[in-house]
């Protein structure tokens, strides 16, 4: 059960492993996207279809017909990444052996829907990849296997998130293994509160930079929202994207948001201008101004030429 492109490796994985037999792939109906809103299979859809696996594609799993469907599978285990749905009791029943849930950290730390970019723009250390047994609850289940990776200090939400897409893959098919022959021990997750942090669905306005913060914060902001839901502030009355830079250690004496141009400092910057924070200063080197192409920093100055001195900020 798994939908996004998180769940291919997953998929692939266990389709490749001589002692598995994927009977049926379960993922979210087909939806428009893009800008042109076409119809769009999900990439799992498209795994199961080129390697001949039944799918299933139900609006609900707990509802008939498609509760009956999965029921007729009678499978030993229910593998979900990713998938897009809660499942109801009854359904995580089904499995003859156990529900499995891949989950993007080290649990009990960001449960929910975004673990990867908040991890990131928490300015966490390490992350990693938690197999679990499903519950009912929002990634409450015992732990089965964990394993860590360090976060680099360069890291976006894409890079980070082909990196747990491997390493899931290859946690899941050890998690299956070992829970069949007895050398996993299903862990309650820790009681603590002050363990367990949550990371709830991204939406778009999110991604609005406050440079009222440090150059710290603001670049792990962006970093963690590369490529979604994206950052972005205003200039001009439009929507400026900053789609990647890097926090510069220096005391400008620039206002929040306030933009200066580095070529009139003795610095040396690859990028030609910074944006005043709180502490320190940011500097964007890629950015799409509403209605352009994304654009090197440089490149953009060139048809921007009142961009020196003005506050970037919230839309007027």
């Amino acid at each position: 059960m798994g939908t996004p492109d998180f769940a291919v490796p997953t998929l692939q994985a266990l389709i490749k492993a001589p002692d598995m037999d994927v009977v049926a792939v379960v993922t979210q109906p087909d939806r428009p996207a893009g800008r042109g809103q076409s119809i769009q299979m999900s990439p799992v859809k498209k795994v199961a279809l080129v390697n001949d696996i039944p799918v299933q594609q139900p609006e609900r799993t707990h509802r008939s017909p498609a509760f009956e469907e999965l029921a007729a599978l009678a499978a030993d285990f229910f593998v979900v990444t990713a998938f897009g749905q809660i499942l109801k009791q009854k359904v995580l029943d089904l499995p003859r052996v156990a529900p499995i849930n891949v989950h993007a950290s080290l649990l009990p730390r960001w449960r929910g829907a975004a673990p990867i970019q908040y991890a990131i723009r928490a300015g966490d250390q390490f992350t990693g990849i938690t197999t679990m047994q499903m519950d009912a609850g929002l990634d409450t289940g015992p732990i089965l296997l964990q394993d860590s990776i360090p976060i680099e200090s360069t890291e976006t939400g894409q890079s980070l998130h082909d990196k747990l897409a491997a390493m899931g893959a290859n946690l899941l098919i050890l998690t299956l293994r070992w829970l069949l022959d007895g050398s996993i021990v299903p862990q309650p997750q820790p009681d603590d509160d002050n363990l367990v942090t949550y990371a709830p669905t991204l939406k778009k306005e999110e991604g609005a930079i406050n440079w009222t913060q440090g150059a710290i914060q603001i670049d792990r902001h962006v970093r963690a929202f590369t490529p979604w839901p994206g950052t972005y502030t205003h200039w001009n009355g439009k929507r400026l994207k900053i789609l990647a830079g890097y926090p510069l250690n220096l005391d400008l004496d620039l206002a929040p948001g306030q933009v200066a141009d580095t070529r009139e400092m003795d610095l040396v910057t690859p990028t030609p201008f910074v944006v005043g924070t709180q502490r320190w200063a940011y500097a964007p080197s890629q950015v799409q101004l509403a209605g352009r192409q994304a654009q090197d920093a440089a490149d953009f100055l060139n048809g921007a030429p009142d961009f020196f001195g003005s506050t970037l900020g919230a839309a007027e």
